[in-house]
This record gives C-alpha cells, sequence and structure tokens, in this order.
C-alpha cells in the first residue's frame, strides 16, 4: 500500500464533486478494490468473479437507493481525479456516513479522515449525530474510534453499527 505525506495544503485539492452514470465504471472499480481480500478466497476463475462482482454492485447501489433514497452520492477527487467515493444522508434527526471507499493507492492517507472531520464539522453546530455501518474486520473501525464513534451494537456478526454524538465529542 503506498503511504502519503499530505498536509493542509495537499487537503485544498480534495474535493466532491456529486457523482453521475458516467461515474458508473469508475464506481464498479472502486467496489471491486473493497471485495479484494473476499475475492481472493473464492475458488472460481475470474469471469465468475467479475458476475460476482457485477451482483453484489447492483445488490448495494439497489440496497442504498431504497433505504437512503436522499443520500447525496459524491465522488471524491483528488487533483480533479476520481480516487474514491461518499455516501451521506443528512436526515432530520441524524445524518449517516453510508460508504466513504478510495482507492487502495489513497488509503491510510488522511484522506477519509479529512472528511469525515468536515462532515463531523457540519453535524456539530446543528447538534446531530453521525451513524455508520462497518465490517467488525475493516481497520476503518479503529480510525472511526479514534475519531470519537462508539459502537452501538456489537452483536451483529458481520456489522458494527457506530454513533458520533456531537454533545460527546471534543
Amino acid at each position: 500500500m503506498q503511504k502519503h505525506d499530505y498536509d493542509a495544503e495537499a487537503f485544498r485539492a480534495v474535493r466532491l464533486r456529486p457523482a453521475t452514470l458516467e461515474d458508473e465504471p469508475f464506481l464498479r472499480q472502486l467496489f471491486a478494490t473493497t471485495r479484494a481480500d473476499e475475492l481472493a478466497l473464492m475458488a472460481c476463475d475470474s469471469n465468475q468473479k467479475e458476475l460476482f462482482l457485477a451482483m453484489q454492485f447492483n445488490a448495494q447501489k439497489q440496497q442504498y437507493a431504497m433505504i437512503y433514497p436522499q443520500a447525496q452520492h459524491s465522488i471524491i477527487l483528488l487533483n480533479d481525479n476520481p480516487v474514491g467515493r461518499q455516501i451521506i444522508d443528512r436526515g432530520e434527526s441524524e445524518f449517516t456516513l453510508v460508504d466513504i471507499a478510495l482507492l487502495p493507492s489513497h488509503r491510510s492517507a488522511g484522506i477519509g479522515t479529512h472528511l469525515i472531520e468536515d462532515l463531523l464539522a457540519e453535524a456539530r453546530p446543528v447538534g446531530k449525530p453521525v451513524t455508520l455501518n462497518v465490517w467488525h474486520s475493516n481497520p476503518a473501525k479503529t480510525l472511526y474510534q479514534r475519531m470519537g464513534f462508539s459502537a452501538t451494537n456489537d452483536d451483529d456478526g458481520v456489522y458494527c453499527q457506530m454513533r458520533w454524538n456531537p454533545g460527546l465529542a471534543s
């Protein structure tokens, strides 16, 4: 994994833009990178893996659309190049970080932290908590804990629901 040493100046090159239908090939590629460990365990050929990825990508897309119909789907850009995606549902009572994903070459670089800090800064003055779901085995879970998120249920099996409360965060 490539490590980056970004500073505050570098984060000015990070911005969001609305996702469009033209972004679907990029989003499929990004989705595939988030399933690399899972695919490595599968005993099937590349065509079967591609079909599996397409099916899972479409299922996730439909699920997000059904559960979060008002969510904002954004492409994360670094120097105007797509490096990830972020989906946020700004509900009446809370914000939900539905998904945030970066290409492997841009993970652990602080970009996700920077964007989540922006979301928390937006939620804090309006007094809204921020929730998310993360796989128990996802290394990002540790990041979320460092940022002030707490597990609200640990017995789901696969996912851990986490919550950040503006009144408890420093």
